[in-house]
């Protein structure tokens, strides 16, 4: 259940285009949804965009996979002894990886149901 690197995870994902997906949501809706008093990703003065946010995240939960990984190696191969690090980098690995699935159904739902929706 590891992602071997973000190229591997983009093919597995026909190479979705987090970014452009993005910018043309924001362009059909007619620009950016800044709502005044809505919290805004990375503050004023550094404000990213969703798919820059996505992009950030899954690239963090690459990593947590590649360390569980490495942790595993170690482990397997003798030169780390602390089963109780290579449990708490697997858990941390599968909690981030679990909870980017859920986040991902969500997205999906919300773009199905702004499908349906009659203009």
């Amino acid at each position: 259940m590891s992602i071997k690197d973000i190229t591997s995870f983009q093919s597995t994902l026909g190479n979705a285009d987090a970014k452009g997906w993005s910018r043309a949501v924001d362009n059909d809706f007619g620009g950016n949804f800044n709502i005044e008093g809505a919290p805004s990703v990375g503050g004023p003065e550094g404000a990213k965009s969703f798919g820059d946010f996505l992009q950030d995240s899954i690239g963090k939960v690459n990593s947590l996979q590649t360390e569980a990984n490495v942790a595993m190696e170690q482990l397997a191969s003798g030169e780390s002894q602390n089963l109780h690090e290579t449990l708490l980098a697997v858990e941390k690995a599968d909690i981030a990886f679990r909870t980017m699935n859920q986040v991902r159904t969500k997205v999906i739902d919300a773009y199905r149901e702004i499908m349906k929706m009659q203009i």
